[in-house]
């Protein structure tokens, strides 16, 4: 009988808290989200799955190690400690990611429409306001963050899921949870969320600007052009150069044309790879303790918010070009600004053609979306510099 009673309490069902039990529901939901309706699976799938196991009650995936008074190693500690330090808190799994971003991006659309950097950059202003939104909601005792939850929580509006976690594992890793699952949910949603914005901002006439075709982009100035952005900006920039770093090195690999072998491991295997363990690390943090309570939905709100500014900027900031521009610029590839590559720019391209069939801005929208990958990588360089 003894024995059947420890059986009972050493059993998941007896040592289940409500808490762990929406956590698990909230881990089947993401799935159901990536699985059924293709949200970032990619990502969701094992975010999802290491919520489910970071919730099993006495499993023990997120347990330290333990250590005796003489410092002999009693419990080697759960998988997911050791997934979440060595890849996430060390930042070695966003780098990574970002080698691999680098690898896949062509600079060549932004060489050959360098005015295109600002609309990257006029993206970026609904980081910093939504920085001072969260503020002012700590301000008015209305919701508990911090100046660096608020940076973390700033950063979902570049649309960057590896900067987000990047930013969030060295400023608020108690949050990486909820601000890893709004990053790239906005990011899924990109297509549901930007149109009626650019819509909106933009009238028929403007969105049926035909842009000019772009100049050759020869083989040097790519390979040049990162090399001078990693320069100039870790130079004036330091704590940007991790990010922009690893970037700028995939691309050079991609361009330089004498490492085809890294290039294709950097976009394929390597990246899938540890998109697996960066997924299984953001859902070692989404336990319910974590997770479960009016912060989060904050984080989701101010993220939405984030985002919608920084998509705006970028078009209210290509309108103005446009005026002043001797060749049109068509406002809506400023939405394109937010670094969701490359879906932003396939959104700005479709809501182009529904104003005129013959209307590609494909190739013009991808110029400010990579300028917004190396644009979020700064802003997180400020943040991390300014308050770390």
């Amino acid at each position: 009988m003894e024995n059947l009673y420890k059986l009972w309490t050493d059993s998941g069902i007896a040592q289940l808290h409500p808490g762990q039990a929406v956590m698990m529901i909230v881990g089947l939901g993401l799935l159901y989200l990536a699985i059924k309706k293709g949200f970032e699976p990619l990502l969701l799938v094992p975010i999802a799955v290491g919520t489910l196991l970071v919730n099993i009650p006495g499993a023990g995936f997120e347990a330290e190690p333990v250590y005796d008074a003489m410092g002999h190693l009693q419990d080697p500690g759960g998988m997911m400690y050791y997934i979440y330090n060595m890849g996430i808190a060390s930042g070695m799994f966003p780098l990574i990611i970002f080698m691999g971003v680098g690898a896949m991006t062509d600079f060549g659309p932004l060489l050959a429409n360098p005015k295109t950097l600002l609309l990257g950059a006029a993206a970026q202003f609904g980081i910093f306001a939504t920085v001072l939104g969260a503020v002012s909601l700590s301000h008015f005792g209305i919701l508990d963050f911090s100046i660096t939850d608020a940076a973390a929580i700033g950063i979902i509006g570049g649309a960057d899921g590896p900067t987000a976690i990047f930013v969030t594992s060295k400023l608020a890793p108690d949050i990486l949870g909820a601000v890893a699952v709004a990053a790239y949910s906005y990011m899924a949603l990109v297509p549901i969320i930007q149109p009626p914005i650019m819509r909106a901002l933009t009238t028929e006439q403007e969105r049926a600007i035909k842009m000019v075709q772009l100049r050759h982009v020869t083989k040097s100035e790519k390979i040049i052009f990162p090399l001078l952005l990693l320069i100039m900006v870790a130079m004036v920039l330091p704590s940007a150069a991790p990010l922009l770093g690893m970037f700028c090195f995939g691309n050079l690999m991609r361009e330089a044309g004498v490492v085809e072998r890294l290039s294709d491991t950097a976009q394929n295997a390597l990246i899938n790879i540890v998109t697996i363990f960066l997924g299984l690390g953001v859902g070692s943090k989404m336990s319910s303790d974590k997770f479960l309570n009016w912060e989060t939905l904050g984080i989701l709100g101010l993220g939405a918010i984030a985002f919608c500014i920084g998509t705006a900027s970028g078009v209210l900031l290509a309108k103005l070009l446009n005026k002043y521009s001797k060749s049109p610029i068509n406002p809506l590839i400023g939405s394109a600004g937010v670094s969701a590559v490359p879906m932003a720019a396939r959104v700005s391209n479709k809501v182009g053609l529904e104003a005129n069939p013959h209307n590609h801005l494909l190739m013009h929208a991808m110029g400010p979306n990579v300028a917004g990958v190396i644009g979020s990588a700064i802003a997180a360089g400020v943040m991390i510099s300014m308050l770390s």
